[in-house]
């Protein structure tokens, strides 16, 4: 049995999904989680980028203990130097450089020779080893690439000091067989491959993302670049979730294993969909909501009699239980904090006591609460970061022939109570203009989003929105209740509070 390393990309490579900006506390507890979910190497991000991205590469190098913490890089000085600066304080360090090596990028986009290209990469590799000890190199645009150069390229970057070589499959071009291919040929003609790991980095544009990296590991790969739920920029990367559960479930054809703390999976898809405000899709594998539902009744009979007829791996296994709740309103806050921490949360007491009030507030509107809901619950009060505003009323009229009208009563952290009426073209739009006379802002919505957490009419209802700032900045906000109104103006405000607090720590 092999073991795979798996380097997780969620924070710079998933943060380049188009829409998705995350802070630095943000970043830093999603890079917690990963941890926690006991992956090998946490790429954190960027750091030349930005002055942003280099704080929140340097705040998770100093915070987060177990993984590697990389920092990716071009192959220039200046950027290599900024990476180490941002993640020497860790004890696990990695500089992760990159030049592209295709004849495409070399001539359309850095418009160098191969010549030079050979000479960038001994530069900027034996640079970079010269700081940290842990150094990888990436290939961009490997798999359309010229293999015997390619393999030049590796080669060159083992002899400079790489101790990883990744392969990245860049626009998602390539197929299965013919990432198996490079990985063969490049183990069977560079000198030295042996003594490194062999990393690949699949996007997935032609759905193909993860069926690659499995046919890479077939080959020899021994190590996989991913994210949480498959984000990344255009269609996205190989998913973390669906490699590390194949591995698993086709143990006896791969021959191969993760150090993967499964149970952990279904809280990271989840941590990462709210605080990146990009949902789920129902039918995603291993962690949609429909991964493990079954409406056809052959279906329903077989799983019924052995759950092995149309399952292939235990929702239990990814820490989703499945169970319901049997707590209601006169349930008291021991039982509240046992079934809390069954669900794996560790809350503080001040959080906890938010959330104990939160859910007697929901078990007085739901007579039935599922885990689904609880954990909506939670990741609420965590992730919801400063309140400067809370919403405390939502009241609509509207019907037809008739103007929605909406008031609002918002209370600021001071516990002053703001008031206001508005008219719009639906009931959200008069929400959300209210609120935007009340906290005296202009704002674009940009994406709103709803979905029901379970089923029934009294489902807690989750709306994410983005909105814009008039400088163009975009700001998720997530909210949950069981009145989908009362969700949606929770959703706007929390992108309220975002925007205060990013603009408070600019000033």
């Amino acid at each position: 049995m092999k073991r795979i390393k798996i380097f997780d990309t969620t924070l710079r490579d998933g943060e380049q999904s188009p829409g998705v900006s995350l802070n630095s506390e943000e970043k830093c507890e999603i890079a917690k989680q990963l941890a926690r979910l006991n992956v090998d190497c946490i790429e954190a991000g960027f750091p030349i980028a930005s002055e942003g991205d280099f704080r929140a590469v340097q705040q998770i190098a100093r915070e987060v203990k177990g993984p590697i913490i990389a920092a990716l890089a071009r192959a220039k000085k200046e950027d290599i130097d900024r990476a180490w600066e941002a993640i020497k304080d860790n004890e696990k360090p990695r500089i992760h450089t990159f030049l592209a090596t295709s004849d495409l990028h070399l001539e359309k986009k850095l418009q160098i020779s191969r010549e030079v290209a050979l000479s960038k990469i001994r530069e900027s590799v034996t640079y970079a080893r010269s700081l940290c000890t842990d150094v990888e190199f990436s290939a961009e645009d490997a798999s359309r690439s010229d293999l015997e150069f390619l393999a030049q390229c590796v080669s060159t970057a083992i002899e400079s000091g790489a101790k990883t070589i990744n392969i990245p499959d860049t626009v998602g071009y390539a197929t299965p067989s013919e990432m198996a291919e490079i990985i063969r040929y490049l183990k069977e003609n560079v000198r030295g491959i042996e003594n490194v790991d062999i990393s690949v980095h699949c996007h997935n544009d032609l759905g193909l993302a993860v069926a690659n990296s499995l046919a890479s590991i077939e080959a020899g790969a021994s190590q996989v670049e991913c994210t949480i739920n498959g984000i990344g920029e255009r269609a996205g990367n190989a998913a973390l979730e669906e490699i590390v559960m194949a591995l698993y479930v086709r143990k006896n054809f791969y021959q191969s294993f993760t150090n993967i703390n499964t149970q952990e999976i279904y809280r990271t898809s989840r941590l990462v969909s709210s605080l990146t405000g990009m949902n789920v899709q129902a039918n995603k594998a291993i962690v949609g909501a429909n991964a493990f539902a079954h409406e056809s009744g052959i279906h329903q009979d077989g799983v019924l009699k052995d759950k092995r007829t149309y399952e292939i791996l235990d929702s239990e296994l990814i820490g989703l239980t499945g169970s319901q709740m049997v707590l209601g309103k006169h349930s008291g806050r021991h039982a509240f904090r046992k079934r809390i921490e069954d669900l794996g949360f560790k809350l503080s007491p001040a959080d906890l006591n938010k959330a104990f009030i939160a859910f007697k507030e929901m078990a007085d509107k739901k007579q039935q609460i599922h885990d689904m809901d609880l954990v909506t619950l939670i990741s609420d009060i965590i992730f919801q970061g400063e309140e400067f505003y809370r919403v405390d009323y939502v009241g609509v009229f509207s019907g037809t022939n008739s103007y929605p009208t909406a008031t609002v009563v918002l209370e600021k952290s001071n516990g002053e109570r703001l008031v206001d009426s508005g008219t719009g073209n639906g009931s959200v739009d008069a929400i959300y203009k209210t609120i935007e006379k009340i906290v005296n802002l202009k704002l674009n919505l940009i994406d709103f989003n709803i979905k029901a957490i379970t089923g029934g009419t009294d489902a807690l209802g989750e709306v994410t929105v983005r909105v814009q700032d008039s400088d163009k900045r975009v700001f998720i906000g997530r909210g949950s209740d069981t009145d989908i109104l009362v969700a949606s103006a929770k959703a706007f405000v929390s992108s309220v509070n975002k925007m205060i607090s990013y603009k408070s720590m600019q000033s």
